[in-house]
Protein backbone atom coordinates (compact mmCIF):
# COMPACT_ATOMS: atom_id res chain seq x y z
CA UNK A 1 0.00 0.00 0.00
CA UNK A 2 2.59 2.63 0.75
CA UNK A 3 4.71 1.55 -2.60
CA UNK A 4 1.14 2.63 -4.64
CA UNK A 5 1.02 6.12 -2.39
CA UNK A 6 4.82 6.48 -3.18
CA UNK A 7 4.05 5.80 -6.67
CA UNK A 8 1.11 7.80 -7.47
CA UNK A 9 3.09 11.05 -5.40
CA UNK A 10 5.71 10.81 -7.82
CA UNK A 11 7.15 14.14 -9.17
CA UNK A 12 5.99 12.78 -12.47
CA UNK A 13 3.17 11.40 -11.68
CA UNK A 14 2.36 14.73 -9.92
CA UNK A 15 2.88 16.90 -12.75
CA UNK A 16 1.42 14.16 -15.45
CA UNK A 17 -1.88 14.68 -13.49
CA UNK A 18 -1.77 18.42 -12.95
CA UNK A 19 -4.23 20.26 -14.90
CA UNK A 20 -3.53 22.19 -18.04
CA UNK A 21 -2.73 25.79 -16.71
CA UNK A 22 -0.25 24.13 -14.31
CA UNK A 23 1.07 22.06 -16.88
CA UNK A 24 1.39 25.19 -19.13
CA UNK A 25 3.20 27.29 -16.73
CA UNK A 26 5.58 24.01 -15.62
CA UNK A 27 6.72 23.93 -19.29
CA UNK A 28 7.04 27.64 -19.52
CA UNK A 29 9.30 27.78 -15.93
CA UNK A 30 11.04 24.62 -17.57
CA UNK A 31 12.02 26.33 -21.32
CA UNK A 32 13.01 29.47 -19.21
CA UNK A 33 14.89 27.81 -16.68
CA UNK A 34 17.04 26.18 -20.19
CA UNK A 35 17.48 28.93 -22.02
CA UNK A 36 19.08 30.98 -19.05
CA UNK A 37 21.30 27.95 -18.33
CA UNK A 38 22.75 28.52 -21.53
CA UNK A 39 22.51 32.25 -21.54
CA UNK A 40 25.05 31.41 -18.06
CA UNK A 41 27.63 29.47 -19.53
CA UNK A 42 27.93 31.42 -23.00
CA UNK A 43 28.44 34.43 -20.88
CA UNK A 44 30.78 33.07 -18.50
CA UNK A 45 33.08 32.17 -21.57
CA UNK A 46 32.56 35.58 -23.14
CA UNK A 47 33.46 37.50 -20.15
CA UNK A 48 36.20 35.40 -19.07
CA UNK A 49 37.84 35.06 -22.71
CA UNK A 50 37.59 39.35 -22.61
CA UNK A 51 39.44 39.47 -19.40
CA UNK A 52 42.02 37.30 -20.70
CA UNK A 53 42.40 39.46 -24.34
CA UNK A 54 42.31 42.09 -22.19
CA UNK A 55 45.20 41.56 -20.01
CA UNK A 56 47.11 40.26 -23.01
CA UNK A 57 47.12 43.18 -25.02
CA UNK A 58 47.47 45.85 -22.15
CA UNK A 59 50.85 43.33 -20.94
CA UNK A 60 51.97 44.16 -24.90
CA UNK A 61 50.74 47.63 -24.93
CA UNK A 62 52.83 48.51 -21.81
CA UNK A 63 56.23 47.33 -22.46
CA UNK A 64 56.82 49.67 -25.22
CA UNK A 65 55.24 48.33 -28.13
CA UNK A 66 55.52 50.41 -31.51
CA UNK A 67 52.35 51.61 -31.96
CA UNK A 68 52.36 51.33 -35.57
CA UNK A 69 53.45 47.57 -35.29
CA UNK A 70 50.66 46.89 -32.70
CA UNK A 71 48.51 48.44 -35.26
CA UNK A 72 49.20 46.08 -37.89
CA UNK A 73 49.01 43.29 -35.66
CA UNK A 74 46.02 44.05 -34.44
CA UNK A 75 44.63 44.35 -38.44
CA UNK A 76 45.76 40.51 -38.95
CA UNK A 77 44.08 39.19 -36.34
CA UNK A 78 40.98 40.95 -36.10
CA UNK A 79 38.47 38.15 -35.92
CA UNK A 80 40.05 37.16 -32.90
CA UNK A 81 40.71 40.20 -30.95
CA UNK A 82 38.92 41.56 -27.83
CA UNK A 83 37.36 44.38 -27.11
CA UNK A 84 40.64 46.73 -25.77
CA UNK A 85 42.24 45.81 -29.21
CA UNK A 86 38.97 46.93 -30.92
CA UNK A 87 38.91 50.43 -28.95
CA UNK A 88 42.46 50.42 -29.73
CA UNK A 89 42.61 49.89 -33.72
CA UNK A 90 39.33 52.22 -34.55
CA UNK A 91 41.29 54.91 -32.17
CA UNK A 92 44.79 54.40 -33.90
CA UNK A 93 43.42 54.38 -37.51
CA UNK A 94 41.18 57.59 -36.90
CA UNK A 95 44.62 59.15 -35.67
CA UNK A 96 46.39 58.17 -38.45
CA UNK A 97 43.48 59.79 -41.10
CA UNK A 98 44.14 62.56 -39.28
CA UNK A 99 47.80 63.21 -38.94
CA UNK A 100 48.76 62.01 -42.51
CA UNK A 101 46.68 65.35 -43.65
CA UNK A 102 48.43 68.66 -44.34
CA UNK A 103 48.04 71.14 -41.71
CA UNK A 104 45.81 68.83 -39.66
CA UNK A 105 45.11 70.41 -35.82
CA UNK A 106 46.00 68.11 -33.32
CA UNK A 107 43.11 68.83 -30.92
CA UNK A 108 40.82 67.96 -34.02
CA UNK A 109 42.85 65.08 -34.46
CA UNK A 110 42.52 63.98 -30.56
CA UNK A 111 38.55 64.43 -30.70
CA UNK A 112 37.92 62.47 -33.59
CA UNK A 113 40.00 60.00 -32.07
CA UNK A 114 38.42 59.95 -29.13
CA UNK A 115 34.96 59.65 -30.73
CA UNK A 116 35.73 56.74 -32.59
CA UNK A 117 37.06 55.51 -29.22
CA UNK A 118 33.78 56.06 -27.78
CA UNK A 119 31.69 54.30 -31.01
CA UNK A 120 33.63 51.22 -30.45
CA UNK A 121 33.70 51.33 -26.82
CA UNK A 122 29.77 51.52 -26.73
CA UNK A 123 29.28 48.73 -29.13
CA UNK A 124 31.54 46.69 -27.23
CA UNK A 125 29.44 47.13 -23.62
CA UNK A 126 26.56 46.62 -26.02
CA UNK A 127 27.72 42.70 -26.56
CA UNK A 128 28.80 42.27 -23.37
CA UNK A 129 25.44 43.16 -21.71
CA UNK A 130 23.55 41.29 -24.22
CA UNK A 131 21.65 38.31 -22.23
CA UNK A 132 21.80 39.83 -19.27
CA UNK A 133 18.64 41.53 -19.65
CA UNK A 134 17.31 38.03 -19.75
CA UNK A 135 18.80 36.63 -17.02
CA UNK A 136 17.19 39.87 -14.79
CA UNK A 137 13.94 39.64 -16.09
CA UNK A 138 14.05 35.71 -15.70
CA UNK A 139 15.43 35.95 -11.91
CA UNK A 140 12.36 38.74 -11.04
CA UNK A 141 9.23 37.53 -12.91
CA UNK A 142 9.91 33.30 -12.77
CA UNK A 143 8.69 32.95 -8.59
CA UNK A 144 5.47 35.06 -9.60
CA UNK A 145 4.69 32.63 -12.69
CA UNK A 146 5.50 29.82 -10.21
CA UNK A 147 2.88 31.13 -8.02
CA UNK A 148 0.27 31.49 -10.22
CA UNK A 149 0.50 28.01 -10.76
CA UNK A 150 0.52 27.07 -7.61
CA UNK A 151 -2.63 29.52 -6.83
CA UNK A 152 -3.77 27.55 -9.97
CA UNK A 153 -2.77 24.59 -8.83
CA UNK A 154 -4.33 24.57 -4.72
CA UNK A 155 -7.14 26.56 -6.36
CA UNK A 156 -8.26 23.04 -8.02
CA UNK A 157 -7.79 20.87 -5.22
CA UNK A 158 -10.12 23.14 -3.20
CA UNK A 159 -13.07 22.92 -6.18
CA UNK A 160 -12.61 19.49 -6.24
CA UNK A 161 -13.58 19.36 -2.46
CA UNK A 162 -16.83 20.36 -3.27
CA UNK A 163 -18.14 16.59 -4.72
CA UNK A 164 -16.67 15.09 -1.49
CA UNK A 165 -18.82 14.64 1.59
CA UNK A 166 -15.93 14.10 3.99
CA UNK A 167 -12.80 15.62 3.13
CA UNK A 168 -9.31 13.94 4.06
CA UNK A 169 -5.48 15.11 3.45
CA UNK A 170 -5.84 12.19 1.14
CA UNK A 171 -7.96 14.68 -1.17
CA UNK A 172 -6.28 17.52 -1.31
CA UNK A 173 -2.02 16.32 -0.53
CA UNK A 174 -2.11 15.99 -4.68
CA UNK A 175 -3.08 18.79 -5.94
CA UNK A 176 -1.25 20.85 -3.22
CA UNK A 177 1.99 18.98 -4.05
CA UNK A 178 1.65 19.71 -7.72
CA UNK A 179 0.82 23.02 -6.75
CA UNK A 180 4.01 23.53 -5.08
CA UNK A 181 6.06 21.84 -7.60
CA UNK A 182 5.47 25.15 -10.34
CA UNK A 183 6.92 27.45 -7.09
CA UNK A 184 9.82 25.28 -6.89
CA UNK A 185 10.54 25.05 -10.94
CA UNK A 186 10.22 28.75 -10.36
CA UNK A 187 12.91 29.47 -7.72
CA UNK A 188 14.63 26.27 -9.72
CA UNK A 189 14.64 28.89 -12.86
CA UNK A 190 14.97 32.90 -10.92
CA UNK A 191 18.08 31.70 -8.39
CA UNK A 192 20.73 30.85 -10.74
CA UNK A 193 19.55 33.94 -13.17
CA UNK A 194 19.90 36.32 -10.05
CA UNK A 195 23.45 35.16 -9.12
CA UNK A 196 24.58 35.06 -12.65
CA UNK A 197 23.28 38.53 -13.51
CA UNK A 198 24.52 40.05 -10.09
CA UNK A 199 27.98 38.24 -11.19
CA UNK A 200 28.21 39.52 -14.63
CA UNK A 201 27.08 42.82 -14.02
CA UNK A 202 30.04 43.26 -11.69
CA UNK A 203 32.55 41.70 -13.95
CA UNK A 204 31.41 43.82 -16.76
CA UNK A 205 31.32 46.97 -15.06
CA UNK A 206 34.99 46.34 -13.78
CA UNK A 207 35.84 45.93 -17.89
CA UNK A 208 33.69 48.87 -18.57
CA UNK A 209 36.19 50.39 -15.99
CA UNK A 210 39.11 49.09 -17.61
CA UNK A 211 37.85 50.22 -21.09
CA UNK A 212 37.55 53.66 -20.66
CA UNK A 213 41.03 53.51 -18.53
CA UNK A 214 42.56 52.32 -21.49
CA UNK A 215 40.75 55.36 -23.65
CA UNK A 216 42.42 57.75 -21.20
CA UNK A 217 45.45 56.24 -21.90
CA UNK A 218 45.99 56.04 -25.00
CA UNK A 219 44.54 59.35 -25.67
CA UNK A 220 47.74 60.68 -23.61
CA UNK A 221 49.99 59.06 -25.77
CA UNK A 222 48.76 59.56 -28.78
CA UNK A 223 48.44 63.63 -28.07
CA UNK A 224 52.09 63.31 -26.62
CA UNK A 225 53.30 61.52 -29.99
CA UNK A 226 51.14 64.27 -32.23
CA UNK A 227 52.66 67.18 -30.25
CA UNK A 228 56.02 65.99 -30.62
Amino acid sequence: MNATVTQDMSIFTLISSASIPVQLVMAMLLITSFLSWWFIFRKFYTIREETKQSDEFEDIFWKGADLNELYQSVLSARYTTGGMERIFEAGFREFIKHDHRPGSDVSAAMDGTRRAMRATYQREMDRLESQLSFLATVGSVSPYIGLFGTVWGIMNSFRSLSNVTQATISHVAPGIAEALIATAMGLFAAIPAVIAYNRYATDIDRLSTRFESFMEELSNVLQRQANG
